[in-house]
């Protein structure tokens, strides 16, 4: 019987909302105190659960808005839930905003151990790997060049690299394949089925139904923060495209 990574149990968020147009911060402090801020609750997931086993892909659709990348920060540890409860068995590696543990004024060699460090690496695993990552993201001399300087495929090529340079236990992956030019989506792609093989457990957000069908076991939809569907990649995946 496989091990289940992931349980997601009744989770909802809500965010709360300023819903009065106000443009300055003297708008908001006087408006504030008079007691006459307008506030409204957006519901971002409603009442979602389910549970993913150890090597499973679980692929996540469900048009823009639909709740997914909340979802997402919810079982990376990025958002508390309102209600409900996420348990993730094992270190987790969340691929959402690729490059948010950047430093744009360093050199993309001085953030491999800065990125890297944020993940938990130690300063010697990295030194050991460092050659490695640098390959795998073509990078070439421009590893010694500040980040600010980097194209937005240069920044997510290097991002890729460091995080998927160990096998973590759970990856949580947003668009990753979109990256870079064709030949190296292949290589990102072939990385990630490396992953899944060895026992990797993969949450998988992708526009491409093709790429879930592809890499994906089972799929979850989402539609207005709810689970519309959960199942069979296909049954799920043909249901979603009618």
């Amino acid at each position: 019987m496989s091990k289940t990574m992931i349980e997601v149990s009744n989770v909802t968020m809500r965010f709360r909302m300023n819903s009065d147009r106000i443009l300055s911060l003297k708008e908001f402090v006087t408006t504030a105190l008079r007691g006459k801020l307008d506030y409204r609750d957006f519901t971002a997931l409603e009442d979602v659960s389910f549970t993913v086993k150890k090597g499973e892909t679980l692929g996540l659709v469900g048009r823009n808005g639909a709740g997914k990348s909340t979802l997402l920060k919810v079982i990376s540890g990025i958002l508390k839930p309102t209600q409900g409860s996420v348990a993730a068995h094992g270190n987790v590696v969340p691929m959402l905003e690729l490059g948010s543990g950047f430093d744009f004024d360093l050199t993309g060699k001085e953030n491999i151990f800065l990125n890297g460090a944020i993940l938990g690496y130690s300063e010697s695993f990295l030194k050991e790997k460092y050659q490695e990552i640098v390959d795998f993201s073509e990078l070439g001399e421009f590893i010694h060049v500040p980040m600010r300087n980097y194209s937005s495929g240069m920044v997510a090529r290097l991002a890729f690299s460091v995080a998927t340079m160990v096998h973590p236990d759970i990856l949580i992956v947003d668009e990753i394949l979109a990256v870079g030019d064709a030949q190296f989506q292949e290589k990102s792609k072939a990385r990630m089925m490396e992953l899944m093989g060895g026992g990797t457990t993969v949450l998988f957000v992708s526009h491409s139904i093709d790429q879930i069908r592809d890499m994906c076991s089972r799929v979850l939809w989402l539609e207005q923060g709810m689970v519309k569907m959960l199942g069979r990649t296909n049954e799920v995946c043909d249901a979603y495209a009618m």
